[in-house]
């Protein structure tokens, strides 16, 4: 919890065990089942849903989508194989992918600084998924939150035995197909192909994975659900040291709420304006009362700001007893700014993207790395020439084959390649060889030469490197 943000709370002094322990954990610690309700089609509900659209539109849909008969997106850990909007990246490649990563965690203290848990409850797989798929799919099998209760309360009888069974194997199929999209993401959708089309005793590793997979998802969204927000995922701790006073929550405005309560005629008492209607709590899919201020379990899904609002309406009030707003903003009517700790994280971010965009510009689909072969020194070719021997490694990151001719640039010498007069190299491979490069006496005068080698693709350069020629002491 933040106990920075506990003070709120000050007019409210009953049932604050909230303060000691989270919301679905009673006091014996016993897990409370949540059966949050059904949240009013208000407009941020309608917005998330319109959103979630998309979201498992592009879920679905993006192992499909090819760049150049690469995946656009395919994280391959077991062949150490990363494909980011088209471009393959590989070990060799790590620097990249580090400071893309480092770049990610500036967004996530910015966002978090300045938006909370926005991320939780806008776009999170596990948000949108729990409740803009299984929640829905649950609600039309066994019934809304109260029925919900009353069928778990009942015996086992054959209506019960059916709703539930429904229930379980709709979730695992659902949870099933979600992790074969899950692997399509590592493995790739023509992989997983040959996994479902092909004999199984040939893919024992594949199946195995897309059974674990489909168990652990059907576990989270079955059983395990509200409690992968609160128990694993470390979000919702990190928002006590990334968020302060000014940034962006869900609250409830205790200055125009308390005291809460519902008037009642003959009475002298002046109430808020929040009549105790519970329906905040009664939506929340992590079972917190948002009116104790903010909480670890909280995602920022806005489901009790749409129910405040329907029952504003419903009372003639004004809405926005529960809102987008910041703790400064409820407590001395501040608005929403732009704070020095939010520029100073902006301007990092900025610094990592530049150089982020930098290497991704400049990073070359062929790359050949030159070094002078261990304990060759160089050798005399009679009385005018001067050679070294060489080894080279190239890596294409592109998908045709290439065949690599190295040439000299600068003044005149030779190349003599072992073996073949190129060095070939396979798509989305490694290819490597070895060449003399043969310098006439009258161009080395120092211990070190400097020279530089092109890579040519027939009369298409490709990349170029520098390297030393060694050579003897002039006299």
């Amino acid at each position: 919890m933040f106990d920075n943000l506990d003070h709120i709370n000050e007019p409210v002094t009953e049932g604050e065990s909230f303060r000691d322990r989270i919301a679905t954990v009673d006091e014996k610690g016993k897990r409370k089942w949540v059966y949050a309700q059904k949240p009013p089609k208000g407009k941020f509900y309608n917005i998330r849903t319109w959103l979630s659209y998309l979201y498992f539109i592009a879920f679905f849909g993006m192992p499909f989508v090819t760049v150049n008969d690469r995946p656009f997106f395919l994280i391959n850990i077991p062949h150490s194989k990363f494909i980011l909007f088209g471009k393959v990246f590989w070990p060799q490649d790590f620097f990249i992918l580090g400071l893309t990563m480092v770049t990610f965690v500036f967004f996530i203290i910015l966002f978090t600084a300045a938006f909370g848990r926005l991320f939780c409850g806008w776009a999170c797989p596990q948000t949108n998924f729990m409740e803009m798929m299984f929640r829905k799919i649950e609600f039309f099998i066994l019934g809304d939150a109260a029925a919900q209760k009353q069928l778990s309360a009942a015996p086992w009888n054959g209506k019960k035995i059916f709703k539930v069974t429904v229930k379980h194997i709709t979730f695992y199929l659902l949870s099933f197909i979600i992790a074969n999209f899950f692997l399509a993401y590592v493995i790739g959708v023509k992989d997983l192909e040959k996994i479902i089309t092909e004999p199984v005793n040939q893919h024992i590793a594949g199946l195995t994975s897309i059974m674990i997979f489909s168990a652990v998802f059907y576990a989270v969204f079955a059983f395990f659900r509200e409690q992968a927000c609160i128990v694993i995922c470390p979000y919702g701790r990190l928002q006590s040291v990334l968020m302060d006073k000014n940034s962006m929550i869900v609250a409830y405005d205790y200055k125009r709420g308390e005291p809460r309560g519902n008037f009642k005629k003959g009475s002298t008492e002046v109430l808020g304006d929040c009549i105790d209607c519970h329906q905040c709590v009664r939506v929340c899919p992590t079972g917190i009362d948002i009116r104790n201020g903010v909480q670890m379990e909280c995602v920022a899904c806005t489901a009790c700001i749409d129910a405040c609002d329907h029952i504003m309406e419903k009372i003639k009030k004004p809405k926005g007893l529960i809102r987008y707003a910041s703790e400064n903003s409820i407590a001395n009517g501040e608005s929403l700014h732009y704070t020095t700790r939010m520029k100073l994280y902006t301007v990092l971010c900025g610094i990592a993207l530049t150089l982020l965009s930098i290497l991704l510009l400049t990073r070359k689909d062929v790359d050949a790395t030159i070094m002078r072969t261990p304990g060759q020194l160089f050798q005399e070719r009679g009385k005018d020439s001067i050679s070294n021997l060489y080894n080279i490694k190239a890596i294409n990151k592109t998908m045709k084959d290439v065949q690599l001719t190295i040439k000299l640039e600068d003044g005149n010498g030779s190349i003599e390649t072992i073996g073949k007069p190129y060095i070939e190299v396979e798509k989305e491979g490694q290819g490597s060889g070895s060449f003399f490069v043969v310098l006439p006496k009258s161009r080395v005068h120092q211990r070190k030469t400097i020279i530089k080698l092109g890579f040519y693709q027939g009369d298409k350069k490709i990349t170029e490197s520098k390297t030393n020629f060694l050579g003897p002491i002039s006299e």
